[in-house]
């Protein structure tokens, strides 16, 4: 007789995955290469996906990470992560025909640091050094305009020329909590620091990382689908790390190391905003081959965002 499936609760988050700002970027994408034909060059990964990337690539687009990589004449498209002021200008100096895909809440960040800077405050930034936001946000601004603080540790020690001309932004997909720490130890130091208009962290972050702590404490283990190099998405682990549970990141159903499973009866899923729903089905239908998975969806909110494509792009919409 044949052996039967061991159970296994699955707890899906919702929300989970994609974001209004990684649909608007994969679609300008796909628009661009409808209007202009392939190739369409795109400036770093559109999103931090590697199946994103992969099926934009299939369908017409390269990806670069250096303008000096597209041909003159050729179309061109800036992440989702935004880029430093220096990047449209040099293709405004060659011609090029370039889309700006940037996240508008990414966008929003760079329009405060610039407010600020015009109102003569030095900007401390937390964020993750080498991270594309972080890049391009820092080059919004003159070089020395901004520092980039990290940690609760950088909080305490950076020395600022001027303390009582200050302000703080933050990147966009850092840990609701983490933030919060380095937050209040700059408002600790320095009283009259000035903060951004409402939360730089973005609403699909936010959202994701309460998603996780909701069915944190329910599950033996998590799984968090996304890229290692998708900000939000290792967040998500280290969230639910923090609720005690053990948590992985995988790419893809492929990722799955069926021993780390072994055990598990109550197992909690989401994926990072960069990271396609079909993937999310992908981790299911591997679980259902080896368990009797018992499937609930635990939503704690509900997105209903969206954002507008830029004006060239909207005839080819």
């Amino acid at each position: 007789m044949p052996v039967a499936c061991p159970p296994l609760e699955l707890l899906i988050a919702a929300p989970r995955g994609f974001c209004a700002g990684v649909d608007r970027a994969i679609r300008i994408v796909e628009l661009a290469i409808a209007k202009h034909g392939a190739p369409v060059f795109v400036r770093h990964e559109i999103v931090h996906n590697a199946h994103v990337v992969d099926a934009l690539r299939a369908k017409g687009a390269v990806f670069v990470e250096e303008l000096d990589e597209v041909p003159d004449g050729a179309p061109v498209v800036f992440s989702a992560h935004g880029v430093p002021k220096a990047v449209p200008a040099e293709a405004r100096r060659r011609g090029l025909d370039w889309l700006d895909a940037t996240c508008p809440l990414v966008g929003k960040v760079h329009r405060q640091a610039e407010r600020l800077a015009e109102a003569g405050r030095h900007i401390l930034f937390v964020g993750h050094a080498g991270h594309p936001e972080v890049i391009g946000t820092l080059g919004q601004l003159a070089p020395g305009a901004m520092t980039l603080v990290e940690t609760v540790a950088d909080a305490e020690a950076v020395a600022p020329a001027d303390p009582a001309a200050l302000a703080f932004l933050t990147q966009t997909t850092l840990s609701v909590d983490d933030t919060a720490q380095v937050v209040a130890t700059l408002r600790r130091r320095f009283p009259s620091i000035e903060g951004p208009r409402g939360e730089d962290i973005c609403y699909a972050t936010s959202n994701r990382q309460a998603a996780v702590k909701a069915i944190a404490a329910r599950c033996d283990a998590l799984l968090v689908i996304g890229a290692p190099n998708s900000s939000n998405s290792v967040r998500l682990v280290e969230v639910a790390e923090r609720e005690g549970t053990r948590a992985r990141l995988v790419q893809s159903a492929a990722d799955l190391d069926w021993d780390w499973l072994a055990g598990v009866a109550t197992l909690g899923l989401t994926a990072g905003a960069s990271a396609p729903e079909l993937l999310v089905r992908g981790v299911r239908d591997a679980l259902a081959l080896r368990y009797a998975v018992h499937e609930t969806e635990v939503e704690t909110s509900r997105e209903t965002i969206a954002f507008k494509l830029p004006r060239a792009l909207e005839a080819a919409a």
